[in-house]
């Protein structure tokens, strides 16, 4: 298989990383260069070059970043998967279709991508991929034929506007690039791309939002950049504040309630078992799939939109039963004592042995996880692995499902769990920010920590920040919980 998901043309040095990458975090927008001090590409430019990864992994904010390097010019000349990806996909496609910087990208099978992988160069058209050495042409024809119902094709030829037409083009060539045979309605969307990566996510919004686009179901909004009433009395420099405020205003605009939490939920009436739901934010789709028994696909930013304004998503990956089933088993031996720690460092360790399928955890029928112990080891997970879900035996809803007969089994050590808090302990003993909160403090968190600084005074040279959605911050304003954080210098 080598099929072309999104044609242009393109040409360059080929860089080939090992392992997935999130741009979101990972990658400079402003100049393309790796910041991410624990992948093995940290410090090269990615300006330019054919870049190759397994699949991408990380936030879906990817799309915001990449398009930003598209419209810079500091963005890759071309994109090379061999797993199916959707995140940077989606980035440039946008980067063509509305802002004409195109963008190829291509997947190719585990033989193709392994020959590219070893060459110095590589040159692309949207009929060919050619090295020094040989020639492959691509096919732009999609796994399956898409299917459209009456009111699908309506709104692609424009019968409900021009901005609802765009998105239905832009849904349906994900649809295609996915192998999806039809399109699937969805009860509530939760929107990623109103964080300030960049300034290429304000002038999409701004830009769908000036064609007068409207959200059609239920719509929360993810954490954004800054606190969106208080920045200026924070000292948030203008520069910032405002297209950070400016993108959320431009949200709200087209319908999305101002939520602005990246912890959705923890708001009322979170999505319940095997409802079809369109989320973004990587935690937030881990979560929903492996803990409440909710369905969506880790949608990326700017596609979370275009769901929201034609209901209509992709029929694709874990909306499917047959890919929520773990395809690797990881067994885990828990130290003899342990505390909350454990499960960010579990969720870590599981995503870098499980970086591209749905495992199953086994080992932990006991430790009896509270909903802020999930949330942690779901959003750790989403930091090393592209997986939507993870399955957590005696523990999350759909753990029983038996995996597939060709899956291996892995193990996670006391000691493995030693060299994760060394890893991420190291450093100078000098703190001078503790900050909670992400993804967001639940109530019981906020109250916790309270109980942990009880008669105690934060020391003066150390500042500490907690973040929280709203409608958290409205309840523990309630119960005193923020007063009595505050005086202790919170």
């Amino acid at each position: 298989m080598a099929q072309i998901i999104v044609p242009a043309e393109a040409q360059g040095a080929v860089l080939a990383s090992s392992e997935g990458l999130s741009f979101w975090g990972g990658v400079d927008p402003a100049t393309g260069k790796v910041i991410d001090a624990h992948h093995p590409l940290c410090g090269q430019s990615l300006a330019g070059k054919i870049l190759l990864m397994p699949t991408s992994r990380g936030s879906c904010t990817g799309s915001g970043v990449l398009l930003e390097l598209a419209l810079n010019g500091h963005a890759p000349a071309a994109l090379v998967f061999r797993e199916a990806e959707d995140i940077l996909t989606l980035g440039a496609l946008i980067a063509g279709k509305m802002f004409e910087k195109p963008l190829a990208v291509l997947r190719l099978g585990a033989k193709d991508y392994d020959l590219l992988a070893k060459a110095r160069s590589a040159r692309i058209t949207p009929e060919m991929l050619s090295t020094d050495a040989w020639d492959l042409p691509l096919s732009d024809r999609p796994a399956r034929d898409l299917h459209l119902t009456a009111e699908d094709q309506a709104m692609l030829d424009g019968a409900d506007g021009p901005a609802v037409q765009l998105a239905m083009e832009i849904t349906c060539t994900m649809a295609r690039g996915q192998g999806a045979a039809r399109l699937v309605d969805v009860t509530r969307v939760h929107i990623d791309g109103c964080i300030y990566a960049s300034p290429a996510n304000l002038l999409f919004a701004q830009t769908m939002a000036d064609m007068g686009s409207k959200v059609r179901v239920p719509t929360t909004m993810n954490a954004i950049s800054v606190d969106h009433g208080n920045w200026r009395a924070q000292g948030v420099p203008p520069d910032f504040g405002l297209p950070a405020s400016r993108l959320a205003d431009a949200y709200v605009t087209m319908g999305a309630r101002a939520s602005f939490t990246c912890a959705p939920y923890q708001l009322p009436a979170p999505p319940e078992r095997g409802e079809f739901i369109a989320w973004s934010e990587s935690n937030a789709v881990i979560y929903a799939n492996s803990v409440l028994g909710a369905r969506t696909v880790k949608h990326p930013d700017f596609l979370d939109l275009c769901i929201a304004l034609t209901t209509r998503a992709p029929l694709s990956g874990v909306y499917l039963d047959e890919h929520r089933t773990p395809r690797r088993v990881i067994d885990v031996t828990l130290p003899a004592q342990y505390d909350e720690a454990i499960w960010p460092m579990l969720g870590w360790l599981a995503g870098q042995a499980a970086p591209d399928r749905i495992p199953l955890l086994r080992g932990l029928e006991t430790a009896a996880p509270n909903e802020d112990d999930l949330k942690a080891l779901c959003a750790a997970f989403g930091t090393t692995s592209a997986a939507p879900m993870l399955h957590v035996a005696g523990v999350t809803p759909e753990a029983d499902l038996p995996p597939v007969a060709e899956a291996d089994t892995l193990r996670i050590t006391p000691e493995d769990l030693r060299r994760v808090w060394r890893q991420f302990n190291a450093g100078p003993a000098q703190v001078d920010l503790v900050a909670f909160g992400s993804p967001h403090f639940s109530l019981a968190e906020c109250r916790a920590l309270d109980a942990a600084l009880a008669g105690r005074k934060r020391d003066p040279d150390t500042a500490v920040i907690v973040t929280l959605g709203h409608d958290t911050l409205a309840a523990a304003r309630d119960d005193g919980t923020v007063a009595r954080l505050e005086a202790a210098g919170g």
